[in-house]
């Protein structure tokens, strides 16, 4: 799964050969997911660098044909200059930990995280059949700990996953605080609120900078607790007639508990299907976070049992074809099937990039006759990011003299930006992945850039963005693919008439005349065209006919397709 980079120097703008501390996101900023944040201290030749968390992102619609996740691209960090001396984890979604073991190899560091977060990505170790074998340390949460020049600290807060942390990283040159994922919660279902005394005790001692969420930096007012949410899904799964099922994110361990106890205060049998789910629910109990006896049942158990006595907990709730709830939509599912006055309540978000995936499924299961419950029709589900009273609160606490909005897309980190200036920040900087930028000592700026960019998960192997399969698969999706294969004799005359097969490329142009015409009477008038002299030069042959093929689909359709010739030489005497 190796991928070669060409190795690329960061290119130095401005700065002195003074100690920094700096900041730069190889992914994060300008997007939701892919978050992966450097932090580097000393002077600009002899830099040690922190990874803060290493995530993936989704493709987008179609942009991204047969993709199945997308990573952060980590030349600068691979090159052999660069220092990297460990990687620290905020939590354990997918967004902040989901590229970890698979370029984990690239890297070889110390990974530093909580019981949870490390128990799951021991528990998706076995999808690497043991060839990943991260060098890890336990941090329990709201301690603090030491890797090379970086003093840290975990803060607690309050998200939508076990044991998610903010962190403090002091270094000589000054102090960030770097939120993670966080909400302000006084009534949280699993967890603590975030530790407001100790944010206010770190912004009396004083903040160079904050790095802080910028997810729902556009919305107005403050995020309902995970307690709101159980009451209310208790509450309308009392109102199913027949079977009701649940997706959710499988990370929300939260939202797990929750939904096994509206199922007991209804009288309901908890199934659970998806595998992931099952995985997230045996590490939060052995982390403590779900009970030793969480009684709930595998889906090979659901045509066991009465459809108005079960809840079923699947996974999907992002669209994924795979997904529990996916193949229930598409009623290909072993042991579960919805159908009228059965309900399906979606507790959920939908990612952006995932509208369509998640529409699909949601339409055929109310063609199915079942009833749809999501967030537009009642309060089943709740943000882990901050509105704007939290953000305030957050600026209120810390009192930064920078204020550096991350996790986001470009309107919402500058809407975040502009919170923060009115909150009274002295100095606000919206920045963009490769950007590295001097926090402390004083006056903070960018004075460098490195080099950024997005690997592909193709399948099994791993590829850069602008590589040629991925490329060629966009265009492949917009206009299509015609093969023309041609037989010469050694003296260039044709042996039998030009073949075409064509793929994506409409059968008929308007007027009527069929396209595998035009683009045979193509090839050939284009190989009578040239000399026979030059027929003997297989790519002037191939070139000449790619060209005029595609010219004749294009003034017939408007759309120049992709044209593959293959010109095959025999001898004259066969």
């Amino acid at each position: 799964m190796a991928l070669q980079n060409k190795r690329m120097a960061p290119r130095r703008v401005t700065g002195s050969g003074q100690s920094e501390l700096v900041f730069l996101a190889l992914g994060g900023l300008g997007e939701i997911g892919k978050n992966c944040y450097l932090y580097g201290t000393g002077p600009e030749n002899d830099r040690q660098w922190l990874m803060v968390d290493l995530g993936i992102t989704f493709p987008e619609g179609d942009f991204e044909p047969g993709v199945d996740v997308i990573m952060p691209d980590l030349r600068f960090v691979e090159d052999e200059h660069i220092n990297l001396i460990g990687i620290v984890l905020t939590h354990a979604h997918e967004d902040h930990i989901g590229a970890l073991l698979e370029l984990y190899p690239r890297l070889n560091v110390p990974i530093y995280a909580t019981p949870f977060t490390a128990g799951l990505l021991r528990a998706k170790q076995v999808e690497f059949a043991g060839h990943v074998r991260p060098d890890m340390h336990i941090v329990k949460p709201g301690s603090a700990f030491k890797v090379g020049a970086f003093d840290l600290e975990f803060v607690e807060v309050a998200h939508s996953i076990p044991e998610p942390q903010g962190l403090v990283i002091k270094t000589a040159e000054g102090t960030v605080y770097h939120t993670g994922d966080w909400k302000v919660d006084a009534t949280p279902y699993i967890g603590t609120d975030t530790d407001a005394p100790r944010l206010k005790a770190l912004g009396a001692g004083g903040i160079d900078a904050l790095v802080c969420d910028s997810t729902n930096a556009m919305r107005e007012g403050r995020s309902p607790s995970e307690t709101d949410i159980a009451a209310k899904l208790t509450e309308v799964i009392a109102t199913g007639k027949r079977a009701v099922a649940v997706t959710i994110f499988s990370s929300n361990v939260s939202r797990i508990k929750a939904i096994a106890a509206a199922a007991e205060a209804n009288g309901r049998s908890l199934v659970v299907a998806g595998r992931a789910m099952h995985r997230m629910i045996a590490v939060a109990i052995e982390t403590g976070h779900l009970p030793k006896e969480f009684k709930h049942y595998d889906q090979t158990h659901y045509q066991m049992l009465d459809p108005a006595k079960a809840l079923v907990l699947c996974t999907g709730s992002q669209g994924e074809p795979r997904a529990a709830i996916a193949r229930i939509a598409d009623q290909q599912h072993p042991e579960i099937k919805l159908g009228p006055g059965d309900m399906m309540i979606f507790s959920s978000r939908t990612i952006p990039g995932n509208e369509k995936a998640v529409g699909r499924i949601q339409n055929k299961l109310v063609e199915l006759g079942v009833d749809l419950i999501t967030d537009n029709e009642a309060l089943v589900h709740v943000t882990g990011h901050p509105r704007r009273d939290e953000l305030r609160d957050m600026y209120a606490w810390i009192k930064p003299k920078l204020a550096i909005p991350m996790h986001g897309e470009a309107r919402h980190l500058a809407a975040h930006a502009e919170l923060a200036r009115k909150a009274g920040v002295p100095k606000v900087m919206v920045v963009r992945n490769g950007d590295i930028v001097k926090l402390a000592p004083g006056d903070p700026g960018v004075i460098d850039e490195a080099p950024v960019g997005r690997l592909f998960r193709d399948g099994r192997l791993l590829v850069g963005a602008e590589e040629a399969p991925v490329r060629e698969r966009r265009k492949l999706s917009f206009v299509g693919v015609a093969f023309v294969s041609v037989v010469l004799n050694r003296k260039g005359e044709l042996v039998a008439d030009p073949d075409i097969v064509m793929d994506g490329i409409p059968e008929t142009a308007a007027n009527g005349a069929e396209m595998l015409e035009l683009a045979l009477d193509a090839a050939d008038g284009a190989i009578r065209s040239i000399p026979p002299s030059r027929r003997k030069d297989a790519e002037v042959v191939e070139e000449a006919i790619s060209k005029s093929v595609r010219a004749a689909i294009d003034q017939a359709w408007g759309k120049k397709p992709i044209v593959h010739c293959i010109v095959t030489k025999v001898d004259a005497r066969a």
